[in-house]
């Protein structure tokens, strides 16, 4: 089964100091934080912050492209969970057909959020992911920073 998820934030690891992107169930209280690279999590901060730029940034460039073939994004979905790696694909259709492309989540969250379409993770990702988080109790199998239950980030959704 899969759940629909928004970004609810973009924050830093404060330990890692890596960017982290936090999904929220749209239904529910849980969260997921996916660790991205900082040229991702900028091409993600660009779009929620909706800031021009003057030539065309990659996952714009692929948005045109697919709209460019007669394409669509239907939805992109967080697949799985393999060696502390997360794996995402894409879901385009073009006259009727569907077709899956395999990416990184990063990719795929950037992505979706141009083409405004949902974002999906499977459960079980969830269901096995060391870091997921309640929102309403504040549980969580791994010791996080108190903000990420209180406030993600300034890039609330």
């Amino acid at each position: 089964m899969e759940i629909e998820m928004k970004i609810r934030g973009l924050m830093m690891d404060p330990a890692a100091n890596t960017p982290i992107i936090i999904l929220k169930d749209v239904n529910g209280e849980s969260m997921l934080p996916i660790w991205v690279g900082p040229f991702e999590a900028n091409a993600i901060a660009v779009e929620i912050e909706k800031l021009a730029t003057q030539r065309p940034m990659t996952h714009d460039l692929l948005k045109n492209i697919i709209w460019e073939f007669g394409g669509s994004v239907r939805r992109v979905v967080i697949t799985d969970l393999i060696d502390n790696t997360f794996l995402a694909v894409i879901e385009l259709t073009k006259a009727g057909e569907v077709l899956v492309v395999d990416s990184r989540p990063s990719d795929a969250i950037a992505l979706a959020l141009r083409v405004d379409c949902p974002i999906y993770v499977n459960d079980e990702v969830i269901k096995n992911s060391s870091t997921a988080i309640t929102e309403e109790t504040g549980s969580q199998q791994d010791d996080w920073p108190e903000t990420l239950v209180d406030d993600a980030s300034d890039y609330k959704m």
